[in-house]
């Protein structure tokens, strides 16, 4: 019930940030979106059968307050006392032009959307709070710490592997572990229908933008 909730929250969106040149360098929280907008930092970059519009803060309020009676599936929006304006998918800053760099961060949330949140030996699906890391090669017999010798496993299935190896343990892996080519969580967004604005943005050279 609380996750359902927290869903619905259009605070929890994300938002794609592009620098000067529309490249995708970023995923920031509403919050941040609405500060650099605020601060003049940044645009919004709003796509309209396939036509881009840009926004600076006071004209996507405009925007908002005309379309607030007509609003579609998907969109977020957020109500104060004396107006509702719509949570943008994607903001240009205006002055930065730096290229993302190209590579996806070794870490738990990664590791965790790679294996989508399953037990690669009982092939479970469990909340990420029941999930612990375990390394397939045993890190007292020199198994690495890297994405291809670290798999999500539930407690049960580590408990009973414990330091030996998935053959000597007699347990097989759903799948043999390796590095993703495009960053796990963002593969999770563009699953929304939400974020369908992204994929303008997102070719699969910049699917290793870091999201927070």
């Amino acid at each position: 019930m609380m996750s359902s909730v927290a869903a619905a929250n259009p605070l929890s969106a994300s938002v794609l940030v592009l620098n000067r040149f529309y490249m995708a360098v970023h995923v920031v929280n509403v919050r941040r979106a609405f500060c650099l907008l605020f601060r003049e930092l940044a645009e919004v970059i709003h796509i309209e059968e396939g036509q881009f519009a840009n926004y600076n803060f006071e004209s996507w309020c405009e925007i908002s307050e005309l379309k607030a009676a007509f609003k579609e599936p998907h969109e977020d929006w957020i109500s104060s006392v004396n107006f509702e304006i719509q949570v943008p998918r994607v903001i240009r800053l205006l002055a930065f032009d730096r290229v993302p760099k190209q590579t996806i961060r070794f870490n738990r949330r990664n590791i965790f959307a790679r294996d989508g949140n399953r037990c690669q030996y009982c092939g479970k699906s469990f909340p990420t709070s029941e999930l612990s890391l375990d390394h397939v090669v045993p890190k007292s017999r020199q198994g690495e710490t890297c994405w291809e010798n670290i798999v999500c496993s539930c407690v049960t299935c580590n408990v009973r592997k414990g330091g030996r190896t998935p053959q000597e343990a007699h347990m097989k892996l759903i799948r043999q572990p390796a590095k993703p080519k495009r960053s796990p969580l963002l593969a999770i967004k563009l699953g929304n229908p939400k974020y369908e604005s992204w994929k303008t943005f997102l070719d699969s050279a910049y699917w290793s933008v870091d999201l927070k």
